[in-house]
């Protein structure tokens, strides 16, 4: 196996786990975070990451043994082909969702399902023909990415959310009624379904599952609804919980379908929610107010060079949805090496490496 536990991680999701995607894209300028004060605290400076330092998957990287400090390469950067992705590319896109149309208001997006067709039409040939070259030598180079390669790579989604604060939440014209939860849930899930076992058709084996975090805590949603007192919106969260039930349910069952496959569900809503619950033991002080104090025009999103907390290790949020370098540090480290099935389930992601 090369340097580090893994092959390579593959990503695919919305902002939490986007690196940069956004950057690259003509009509993004609503969902992107390249830009002070994002950054303000990572080693590049702002990259289109999120969060004031790394996200998870930084963070998840560097535990791996990863490369470059873990650093995962954007696939739209046009830099990411031949060697640079042979440890790895992150596919994602802030903005983005499960069902295509989620984020579509928001601007250009990278849907899951485009996400795919990506490292299907572009990156999974490029490195299949790399691999081969390199391989035919000591033996079949299609045997080697096929029976090594891919099966000893770790394949990341971290995608939902949006698809509850853009689509199923979002403000209905008149007369347009919103589908019962449960019914669009399960829709959501199916859907999910279908993306993991295109991914499993193309060779993946490995598939590391973040959960929808407690969103309904998140200082954009409590904006909406004027809530100041330090509460959550428990209907947002329901959802959420919903969610992420159906999503163990789906690991559970995924079996008969996907012979061969092991799965970590990271439980980010149960890691964030004892940081919220329990704020001192973490060292956090602040855990509804969001760390930059002037938002853009959606919320969500800093504005560009306003003000900031001068400590973040102190803040949950960032901005008015994502959380600081430390909380995505400890929500990586716990579904890394985490014994609880609360937290990583059925195993933790070092020992889904490991296997």
């Amino acid at each position: 196996m090369a340097a580090g536990m893994v092959e390579a991680m593959f990503v695919f999701g919305s902002s939490l786990v986007d690196n940069g995607n956004n950057n690259f894209l003509n009509g993004s300028r609503a969902v992107r975070a390249d830009y002070l004060p994002y950054g303000v605290d990572f080693q590049l400076g702002p990259t289109g990451r999120f969060s004031n330092g790394r996200n998870t998957i930084d963070a998840l990287g560097e535990l791996l043994l990863l490369p470059a400090g873990g650093r995962i390469p954007t696939f739209a950067d046009p830099a990411t082909t031949g060697r640079a992705a042979l440890r790895g590319v992150n596919f994602a896109s802030g903005g983005s969702g499960i069902l295509d149309d989620t984020g579509k208001a928001t601007g250009e997006v990278l849907s899951l399902e485009q996400q795919i067709t990506n490292f299907e039409a572009v990156t999974l040939p490029d490195l299949r023909a790399q691999l081969q070259r390199a391989n035919d030598r000591k033996m079949k180079g299609h045997d080697f990415f096929d029976r090594c390669y891919m099966p000893k790579s770790l394949f990341v989604i971290g995608t939902g959310g949006n698809d509850y604060l853009l689509n199923y939440f979002r403000p209905r014209n008149s007369g347009e009624t919103r589908p019962d939860l449960s019914d669009f849930t399960r829709a959501l899930v199916a859907r999910l379904s279908a993306h993991l076992q295109r991914l499993y058709a193309l060779g993946a084996r490995k598939f590391v599952i973040f959960s929808i975090q407690p969103i309904g805590c998140s200082p954009v949603v409590r904006a909406s609804l004027n809530v100041t007192a330090a509460a959550c919106v428990k209907p947002v969260n329901a959802a959420a919980l919903l969610f992420n039930s159906e999503l163990r349910s789906l690991v559970d069952a995924a079996g008969p379908s996907m012979p061969g496959a092991s799965f970590s569900m990271i439980d980010s809503y149960k890691i964030t929610m004892d940081v919220l619950d329990h704020p001192m033991k973490h060292g956090i002080t602040e855990t509804y107010k969001p760390c930059c104090s002037e938002m853009g025009p959606s919320g969500v999103l800093c504005r560009k060079g306003g003000p900031i907390c001068s400590d973040r290790t102190e803040y949950l949020f960032f901005d008015g949805l994502h959380p600081t370098d430390v909380v995505n540090a400890r929500i990586a480290r716990k579904g890394y090496g985490s014994a609880s099935p609360e937290e990583a389930y059925p195993i933790n992601v070092k020992k889904l490496a490991m296997l």
